[in-house]
């Protein structure tokens, strides 16, 4: 009669083992869908966008990890490799999301040294708005279950990035924003049977990844709010030449409005300058892009509304159109 229990037993494990499935790992809880596929819609959008986004000129200072992960007395300030990661990160995000023109400002040093070298003198450009941040919380977590012939076992990492946006024309910062992002990796067993995980190092990369992203969604939501505008370089043969091309998304047939540039007064309140209100004159119609790259690209308009006749070019602005 033992015997008989013993092999009922004995087949029960069996049969539960011959069930075991091993739960496949999950990359990140952020989206079932792969990076790959999330960059081919986005780009698949912007295509049948019939009004391409207006770049915008960004450019990434201090972003330095404030966590207490990666950190030794053995490493000073210019040790921070996390702070440099999440610097990378960010600023291959940005430049990857198309809506931005993405300037170099940490290794500025070392451009202004190659310039040296090579006996060409840097030609720095100004930006709309300087990103500076850092990672403030970082960490890793064990959660699981045991039953009495299964068990799960899931490692958890969460990250959050902090970002500062300065107006770089006064230092002011106009908005602040936070990024938090998550990923985790599961593995469940059943009478011994199933998959055994060890420490995944991967998921502190999508954990960051996930912040980053999180982060330049609400950043852009706020950059996009200021309106876009260039100046006009010129005017020849009844057409005007402004500042920026394809790369910055302008396309033939977009218009624009024509302003005059307001006044600057220097606030007893604020200290600031402040600008006053332009007022439209006109607006232009772009025919035309030129130039080859970022550095060289215009755009040859003609005025569809109003005249410049008379005005000194030096004293407009083509503003983005507001609907």
């Amino acid at each position: 009669m033992n015997n008989k229990r013993v092999v009922i037993f004995a087949s029960a494990l069996l049969a539960l083992g011959g069930c075991a499935t091993q739960s496949p790992q999950v990359k990140s809880v952020e989206s079932i869908q792969t990076q790959a596929a999330q960059k081919a819609a986005q780009k698949s959008i912007l295509e049948k966008n019939e009004t391409p986004t207006l770049k915008r000129k960004v450019a990434l200072g201090r972003i330095t990890n404030e966590t207490m992960y990666g950190k030794s007395l053995l490493r000073d300030s210019k040790g921070d490799v996390l702070g440099k990661q999440v610097t990378d990160m960010l600023s291959k995000s940005l430049t990857e999301s198309g809506e931005y023109m993405v300037f170099e400002r940490p290794d500025i040093a070392r451009l202004q040294d190659e310039s040296k070298l090579t006996g060409k003198k840097m030609d720095l450009v100004g930006v709309d708005t300087l990103i500076i941040g850092s990672l403030t919380e970082f960490g890793r977590k064990t959660e699981g279950e045991s039953g009495f012939l299964s068990s799960t076992k899931k490692q958890i990492a969460y990250a959050n990035v902090d970002l500062r946006l300065v107006d770089s024309k006064t230092g002011l910062i106009y908005h602040s924003l936070s990024g938090t992002g998550e990923a985790s990796s599961e593995a469940a067993s059943v009478a011994g049977f199933g998959s055994k995980t060890s420490y995944d190092g991967t998921l502190n990369d999508l954990a960051i990844s996930n912040a980053i992203s999180d982060a330049i969604n609400k950043l852009t939501q706020e950059i996009q709010t200021r309106p876009w505008t260039t100046d006009i370089l010129a005017i020849e043969d009844g057409m005007i030449y402004i500042s920026g091309g394809k790369s910055q998304g302008l396309r033939k047939g977009m218009t624009f409005a024509i302003e005059t540039r307001g006044k600057q007064v220097k606030s007893k309140q604020t200290g600031f300058n402040i600008t006053l209100p332009g007022k439209k004159i006109g607006a232009l119609e772009i025919v035309q892009t030129f130039g080859d790259s970022e550095s060289n690209e215009g755009s040859i308009a003609q005025v569809i509304e109003g005249s410049i006749q008379g005005i000194d070019i030096s004293k407009l602005n083509v503003v983005e159109a507001k609907l």
